[in-house]
């Protein structure tokens, strides 16, 4: 089978990027919603930067897409270590729906 090519235009703006250090994953019968977020370090709230939203079968191949490559990166540059904060690492975060219930 021939694999077909797909030839993606990206804009300047969106090129840039944006920064994400959190994201909310939420979800519903027919899509997932991925909120990638800004969250500053002592910062009274934490700013969307960008939404995504997919079809569940979607989701399930950025799942193994994503899972194929942090096996690459790791077995190039090693494994890599999630971080508990150092005061409190039994810490819980409360994910706020979007009207800020919980």
């Amino acid at each position: 089978m021939e694999e077909k090519k797909i030839q993606i235009d990206i804009s300047p703006e969106v090129a840039q990027g944006k920064y994400a250090n959190f994201a909310v994953i939420a979800h519903s019968a027919n899509e997932f919603v991925f909120d990638m977020i800004c969250m500053l370090p002592n910062g009274p709230k934490a700013a969307v930067q960008s939404r995504v939203i997919m079809t569940p079968e979607n989701a399930k191949q950025l799942f193994f897409a994503l899972q194929h490559n942090l096996e690459k990166y790791e077995s190039t540059f090693g494994k890599i270590s999630v971080r508990q904060p150092k005061d409190n690492p039994n810490e819980k975060i409360t994910f706020l729906g979007p009207n800020g219930q919980a």
